[in-house]
């Protein structure tokens, strides 16, 4: 079960905004990620908790961030209610996506397990509901993902596999690239994999 602590910087100008320490697990209906991001200043910012099914199907979503709060699973596309800071106000919202992301590093892995691509497979086209900091805003964005390399390292615990991903924003062109090892991130755009106490879990 990996646990570590991710630092996250706006991409553009890498002003830090946050660290998100983590814990992940595959098991035996799927795979599921819990986290707490706290600001530089250490005050507490946010959480993220998602769990996958077996096919890399978000069957549940919870995220707080700014006193907002959000819900949500894959149910016909996908489906979430948003709660504001108050809590007397709900809005729910349905999408034909294929998934959720955001700025947590847990829905690289989650886009990752969804897609399933290999070295071989051709640039993948999927839609994703982004959920913007800091108030939880709902987005719909297109991305196009292929696996442009797929590399074993040596390690003190056996060989590590490093998968590269090419991803690019269809309404921009904009391209970059994401480093995944097993349930973990060790790279991407805003992402930086400070600390990190156990070796990444390998999905079957």
């Amino acid at each position: 079960m990996p646990r570590g602590r991710y630092s996250l910087h706006d991409p553009h100008d890498h002003i830090p905004f946050a660290e998100e320490h983590f814990q992940c697990a595959p098991g035996p209906s799927g795979w599921r990620y819990v986290s707490r991001l706290t600001d530089p200043a250490g005050a507490h910012r946010g959480s993220v908790d998602l769990a996958l099914d077996d096919l890399g199907r978000p069957i549940r979503l919870e995220l707080h961030a700014g006193g907002w709060q959000v819900r949500g699973a894959a149910l016909d596309g996908v489906t979430w209610v948003r709660t504001d800071p108050t809590g007397t106000h709900a809005t729910e919202g349905n999408v034909r996506a294929h998934a959720f992301t955001g700025t947590s590093p847990a829905f690289l892995i989650a886009t990752a397990r969804l897609l399933r691509l290999t070295p071989l497979s051709a640039a993948t086209r999927v839609r994703l509901v982004a959920f913007t900091d800091p108030v939880l805003a709902p987005r719909t964005v297109d991305q196009s993902w292929a696996l442009v390399n797929s590399e074993a390292h040596a390690t003190d615990n056996g060989p590590l596999t490093v998968d590269e991903y090419q991803v690019t924003a269809l309404d921009t062109g904009e391209r970059h690239s994401v480093h995944i090892a097993g349930d973990v991130v060790l790279s991407a755009p805003g992402i930086e994999l400070e600390d990190l106490d156990s070796p990444p879990s390998t999905f079957v």
